[in-house]
């Protein structure tokens, strides 16, 4: 019999929209801004309208193709899609240069990819044609492991292919995965809340950001009515997103949602990024590492060790169910050995429940209302 309930957030109670968004304009910034590579700074603004945001990010994640299909790998966080996309295309461009300035790329390429580094690049790209070229981008990651440290590890594959050099910069280095982290938290909290967000001030002012207009995948009330009657039968419930925490308690708060929720259950990408930087042995810790659940489950004030050191299967398997709408999600059911409640209003909506079916889900919801009835049946 079911006793807990862990959501994920995106996909499942709140749109991913605008976090894709923002990743796409993560992209576009870090190539075309002065305050990068600089390969097109006429081309910037922080106030593009909405078909202008549309449009960006039809041509960086090909018609949103590059998503599901990181996604399919097992992929997660948007933060890794958006280091991932970066980094192919940087091999790309200096693959185009490789002949001219191959002492250069070799020095790039042995230290850790910062924004100096990046204007460095840059002041050397703009003295060549050279252009980009996102179409390649699902065709070039073909053959890579199906988890985050195998996709990071293709990138060290290709570099070696595309440029005849040996690296371990894009599986091992995190310095050109945190710039990326840092635009894309300018996007999408905007300036008022980016040093709350990251700690560090906005590279680039003027970002007004999303979190003023999130959306939620159903009725708010609807969703508030859910929280309610799973606490009345004695449930208990919890939160495990990739979210940050200031992008999942702000939401909750304003649409009345976090009086449900006792916050030592409210696992987010804060936790997750606290207990690397604690335990670097362990890494990766995101999804689909099961951590972000299991600290859910044990609760945050019980310490990151002990989730760590968890003995997988849990021994109470049988009584926890987890909502999520991706392979991520699944996959870290899997190992925590509970079941698992595939919702249908993820990135791929109707599309993903061949793939829900092919990996076992549980049970495949339209949408998370539907999981009142279904706990009615089971319980």
């Amino acid at each position: 019999m079911v006793k807990v309930i862990l959501f994920d957030v995106d996909g499942v109670l709140l749109s991913e929209e605008h976090y894709f968004d923002a990743s796409a304009l993560t992209v576009w910034e870090l190539f075309i801004s002065k305050n990068y590579l600089s390969l097109a700074p006429e081309r910037f603004t922080t106030n593009y309208n909405s078909k202008e945001i549309a449009d960006i990010r039809s041509r960086v994640f090909q018609d949103d193709q590059v998503l599901e299909f990181l996604k399919s790998k097992g992929l997660n966080a948007n933060w890794d899609m958006i280091y991932l996309t970066v980094s192919y295309q940087l091999i790309h461009l200096l693959e185009q240069v490789k002949d001219q300035e191959s002492e250069k790329i070799k020095a790039w390429l042995q230290k850790g990819i910062d924004r100096q580094t990046l204007l460095d690049i840059g002041d050397v790209l703009n003295q060549y044609e050279v252009n980009l070229n996102f179409e390649s981008f699902v065709e070039g990651f073909e053959a890579a492991g199906e988890s985050k440290q195998g996709l990071f590890k293709h990138l060290d594959t290709i570099a070696f292919e595309k440029l005849s050099i040996e690296t371990k910069i894009f599986s091992e280095d995190r310095t050109l995965w945190s710039v990326g982290e840092h635009i894309s938290q300018e996007w999408y909290v905007g300036d008022e809340h980016v040093l709350a967000s990251t700690g560090r001030s906005s590279v680039q002012t003027g970002k007004k950001g999303f979190l003023t207009d999130e959306m939620t995948l159903c009725p708010r009330e609807e969703i508030d009515e859910l929280f309610s009657k799973l606490l009345t039968k004695g449930l208990k419930i919890g939160i495990g997103t990739g979210r940050p925490e200031l992008e999942t308690i702000q939401p909750f708060t304003h649409l009345d949602w976090l009086k449900h929720f006792d916050a030592n259950h409210i696992v987010t990408a804060d936790d997750v990024l606290k207990a690397e930087m604690e335990f670097p042995d362990f890494r990766p810790l995101s999804k689909p590492n099961p951590f972000t659940y299991v600290l859910g489950l044990n609760g945050r004030h019980s310490g990151a060790q002990k989730s760590l050191e968890s003995n997988l299967p849990l021994e109470n398997r049988d009584e926890i169910l987890i909502v999520g709408d991706s392979l991520a999600d699944l996959l870290a059911a899997r190992k925590i050995g509970c079941k698992f409640a595939a919702v249908l209003t993820g990135l791929s909506g109707q599309n993903a429940r061949s793939e829900f079916e092919k990996n076992g889900a549980d049970y495949i919801l339209n949408n998370v209302l539907e999981l009142a009835d279904l706990l009615l049946k089971e319980n």
